[in-house]
């Protein structure tokens, strides 16, 4: 089952991610995303969730009986969002849209929130596959040695929390086994020369991916 999940950043124009919403099993939007899903898509959200703190009256009144309101300030909607796909619809894959534009800060603790995940849930363990995908890029977190598909040629960007791992790339331009994660640019901006990467962490760690 694929989840998609629509957050109140920008909503996408491109092909890709308006075809991932458009064709998904379930889509959980965030609190006034709703709006910008129900006049792009045309489509009815499964569900609606969040503080509930900006969404319009007359969409909490056409959606009350999806509506799900979580006043917790702890953590964001997409948070609130995530947790609720998992436990109420157990899906394999979950995309998540509109999470980036607008707000810098929303961009990069959305961004962020994808490692975390990885560590809270081992989602990949498990094989769940997540990606924040946007009009410019595609984002996903590992936790451990993995490899991707991804096309020779494509810009690949790779940031971590844990300055103590080292990871030794397959299939890049540049090698990224001397590069210490203490900074979020230390291995941004590399290019794959093979179609397929691989990466070797010296110990699970969360690890995000961005793909160009």
């Amino acid at each position: 089952m694929t989840v998609t999940i629509i957050c109140n950043g920008e909503f996408p124009r491109s092909e890709y991610p308006r075809y991932l919403v458009s064709s998904a099993d379930i889509t959980v939007c965030c609190d006034e995303a709703v709006e910008a899903f129900v006049r792009e898509i045309g489509r009815e959200p499964s569900a609606v969730i969040g503080d509930l703190d900006s969404i319009s009256p007359e969409m909490r009144e056409k959606y009350s009986s999806i509506i799900i309101h979580d006043s917790d300030q702890e953590t964001n909607d997409l948070t609130k969002a995530f947790r609720y796909a998992l436990s109420k619809y157990s899906p394999d894959t979950i995309h998540i849209v509109g999470a980036g534009g607008k707000r810098e800060d929303h961009t990069i603790a959305n961004l962020s929130l994808l490692m975390e995940y990885e560590k809270l849930y081992g989602l990949s363990a498990k094989d769940i596959a997540v990606d924040m995908v946007s009009d410019y890029t595609t984002a996903f977190a590992i936790g451990d040695s993995a490899s991707f598909d991804c096309g020779a040629g494509r810009p690949v960007s790779i940031f971590s929390c844990d300055p103590t791992v080292n990871i030794v790339a397959k299939g890049l331009e540049y090698p990224t086994d001397k590069v210490v994660f203490d900074n979020w640019w230390k291995a941004s901006l590399n290019r794959a020369s093979e179609d397929r990467v691989s990466l070797t962490l010296s110990h699970p760690a969360p690890v995000l991916i961005i793909l160009g």
